[in-house]
């Protein structure tokens, strides 16, 4: 490859620590960190919900593949939405610069961590379950994740010292400060 990915970014349900971790991860890194539902929401001046509530989940994930092809940026921790693998464009666009990396957090922890289901602003059908969100979503991130890490049980800390450990292992990206 002539040149190396210079961009982390994470995927996965709602609740899998996307956001935490990435943060943490930036620092980490010394890198710069975006997240896109923040990104959405100053796009648009409203909440995701608020998307939801008024125009629909469709709607909401055509504001999200705008907002996501929309990122051009190198040197960063990107957090992406739950909702970005539903996205064939977005995703081949992230990844061009970018190693994307699955936070595969399992049902049950997701259960336990996410108590606003209803109201989080999820790009869901009304009467979709967590549990067929789950389903549908798993997939996808299976599809475009570079590298999975298991995030159910392991500190957000943790689980970033896993992605390092990783990404030392592979010659497409850059690791930040020790290479």
């Amino acid at each position: 490859m002539d040149h190396q990915k210079s961009n982390i970014v994470l995927i996965g349900m709602p609740g899998s620590g996307k956001s935490t971790v990435g943060i943490i991860l930036a620092k980490m890194m010394a890198k710069n960190y975006v997240d896109t539902d923040v990104l959405i929401q100053l796009a648009e001046n409203r909440t995701l919900q608020d998307i939801v509530n008024r125009d629909g989940h469709m709607v909401l994930r055509d504001i999200e593949e705008r907002v996501l092809l929309g990122v051009t940026c190198r040197d960063h921790v990107i957090a992406t939405g739950g909702s970005a693998a539903y996205s064939a464009r977005a995703m081949t666009h992230l990844k061009q610069d970018g190693l994307c990396v699955f936070l595969h957090v399992d049902l049950p922890t997701l259960k336990a961590r996410i108590r606003n289901y209803e109201t989080r602003g999820l790009a869901k059908r009304p009467e979709q379950s967590f549990q067929d969100l789950f389903e549908e979503r798993l997939g996808l991130y299976r599809r475009y994740a570079d590298i999975i890490i298991a995030a159910s049980e392991p500190s957000q800390e943790a689980v970033c010292e896993q992605i390092i450990d990783e990404l030392k292992r592979r010659t497409d990206i850059m690791a930040g400060g020790d290479r």
